[in-house]
């Protein structure tokens, strides 16, 4: 590309920021844009439930870059910036003022929005999600000693935001559909570890549960309404029930959408040569698994744009990491890699009820599909080596014995 090219960049999360940064590193001299749609500079999502809730780590710790990296690289930072259009005919983008800017090839990097649940209350004062910084200030500054928390819903989000508040003297209740935690995640046994543990710090875990309603008084959230007509009362609530893709612009575009965000092969590429997409909405092919990945994970946030800058610069490569997340929650960490929604069998090795175990997750020809250490910080690479080969393993040999 010329040096009068555009490259326009569309979210001011983790993303976007790593996409501008890996475009100047592959020494692309072109004018770049990114458009964020938040006030603030780019910046990572994962403390927002994990050392910011705890008071370890301040936004400034894990913004992508500092204001001044924007400025020394000559990137275009428009922040509070939220792009309403793509013209990929015209190749341009819209923005609120109703003014557009040209682009000779787009990266979009839109992220993902928290779901929200069709029951009464669920808008009321009082309610919170967790997704920017700002949530996070605002659950922030109710969570102080004493108060109550009911969270709706189980998995990543809610346990880690539980972890944080019963550090902070905070009395929490958590309400989940399932039979256990992370049971579409991780499956039964592991999901049955962090029951225990978030028990164990006194968490009142409701499982098997659904909400009725947000109770209200004057426009305030008060509690929740369970399905089998019991009430929980509680300060706030939070409710983290997943999140849906940010694939309206995509759409709107004209790409080809499905798998729930917006699909591209594996060098990150959509159905639009000039347009590519990382992070949350990327659906994309994954050469190792021969199917599409889509995953909300901050490893893909961090990853992806380098392959994409590839792409965007004419020198295309596959994206071929592995799925990757981890949670630290209380005394517990844990890291997970691999792809596994379809397994045969879990095998674990070490101490479960302890919490210090590696877990295999295999298919029907004993090949290692995922594998998870918590509380072990060694062998994440075999694991991934074991995942690469596709090739049978013995479970006796997983197992150590």
């Amino acid at each position: 590309m010329t040096t009068s090219s555009t490259f326009a960049i569309v979210g001011g999360g983790l993303a976007g920021a790593k996409a501008a940064e890996a475009l100047r590193d592959k020494d692309f001299g072109g004018h770049i844009v990114l458009f964020a749609a938040e006030e603030h500079l780019p910046y990572e999502r994962p403390p927002l439930s994990k050392e910011f809730l705890l008071g370890k780590k301040q936004f400034t710790e894990f913004t992508a870059a500092s204001s001044s990296w924007y400025r020394d690289h000559h990137v275009e930072l428009q922040l509070g910036t939220e792009v309403t259009a793509v013209d990929p005919g015209a190749h341009t983008v819209s923005l609120p003022d109703g003014t557009t800017v040209s682009y000779d090839k787009l990266l979009l990097a839109t992220g993902s929005t928290p779901r929200r649940p069709s029951i009464p209350g669920a808008d009321a004062d009082g309610v919170h999600y967790l997704r920017t910084i700002d949530d996070a200030e605002a659950l922030n500054s109710v969570l102080t000693e004493g108060v109550s928390l009911a969270i709706i819903g189980a998995g990543w989000i809610g346990l880690e935001v539980a972890a944080g508040a019963r550090a902070r003297g905070v009395s929490v209740t958590v309400v989940e559909t399932a039979e256990v935690p992370l049971m579409g995640a991780l499956g039964r046994e592991t999901g049955e570890v962090f029951a225990a543990m978030h028990r164990e710090h006194g968490v009142d875990l409701r499982l098997n549960a659904t909400v009725d309603e947000v109770t209200t008084s004057g426009g305030k959230a008060t509690g929740l309404k369970l399905g089998d007509g019991s009430t929980i009362a509680s300060d706030a609530v939070l409710v983290a029930v997943g999140a849906v893709a940010n694939s309206g612009l995509a759409e709107q575009a004209g790409l080809a959408t499905g798998h729930g965000g917006v699909l591209v092969d594996a060098s990150l590429r959509t159905s639009d040569p000039d347009i590519f997409a990382v992070g949350d909405i990327a659906a994309a092919e994954h050469p190792l698994f021969g199917t599409r990945i889509r995953t909300e994970h901050w490893a893909n946030a961090l990853k992806q744009p380098a392959v994409a800058a590839a792409g965007m610069l004419g020198k295309p490569e596959e994206y071929t990491e592995l799925p990757y997340f981890f949670t630290d929650q209380y005394d517990l960490g844990m890291e997970y890699v691999g792809h596994a929604p379809d397994y045969d069998r879990m095998v674990t090795r070490g101490d479960v009820a302890g919490r210090e175990f590696t877990a295999f997750w295999l298919d029907n020809d004993n090949r290692v599909l995922a594998g998870m250490n918590v509380n072990i910080w060694e062998g994440l690479d075999d694991i991934k080596a074991l995942i690469r080969s596709r090739e049978p393993v013995d479970p006796d040999q997983l197992l150590g014995a």
